[in-house]
């Protein structure tokens, strides 16, 4: 059993070494023994929190899930280093910046091979006007997510930018008419119902 407040180093998936506090006498403290630990309610309650407002203070936010701040933190740091939490970010109303076109482009690939596919995806990845590529099934090789200040100029987009792509086949547009819901948190009941 390690000493109260033993500082103990850890391997994290990605092979690097972090420090982190091992507190035995706190059952509030992550089981860090190893780098991978299941998510208790502590770690989901921050997840949740942190996706409604990622500006919030660590005071805050260890207010808000009921522990102390430096456990919070220590939770943080541990949920960042393991790849649940990605980054931080503003979301921006893309109307109030002149992004008035959301289209949804369905890219089919001329080659359906590992190296094609390849040299597609990063050329896609390069396009700022891309906010979002996922591989889909059915119909196309790709779902691209393309923000444009309007119609004149996604059309020159997709004409002097996209056409010109890798092995691009064909394409498939559908333009958003409207949001319902857009810029929302992940859902983590699934995470609280296994505890």
């Amino acid at each position: 059993m390690a000493p109260k407040n033993k500082i103990l180093p850890v391997k994290t998936r990605s092979g690097k070494t972090s420090v982190t506090s091992a507190d035995a006498d706190d059952p509030t403290e992550p089981a860090v023994a190893s780098g991978a630990r299941p998510l208790d309610r502590y770690d989901v309650a921050i997840l949740r929190e942190l996706q409604a407002e990622a500006r919030l203070s660590n005071t805050e936010l260890a207010a808000r899930i009921g522990l102390s701040a430096a456990p919070t933190w220590r939770r943080v740091k541990w949920l960042e280093e393991q790849g649940f939490i990605t980054g931080y970010r503003a979301e921006i109303d893309r109307r109030k910046i002149g992004l008035g076109v959301l289209a949804f482009v369905r890219v089919d690939a001329e080659r359906h091979n590992a190296q094609a596919t390849q040299a597609l995806e990063a050329a896609i990845r390069d396009l700022p006007e891309v906010v979002a590529c996922h591989y889909i099934s059915g119909t196309g090789t790709f779902e691209l997510h393309v923000m444009a200040t309007d119609l004149d100029a996604f059309s020159r987009w997709v004409k002097q930018t996209l056409f010109k792509l890798p092995h691009v086949k064909d394409l498939q547009t559908s333009f958003s008419l409207g949001e319902v819901k857009a810029g929302a948190a992940l859902p983590l009941a699934h995470l609280e119902r296994v505890r």
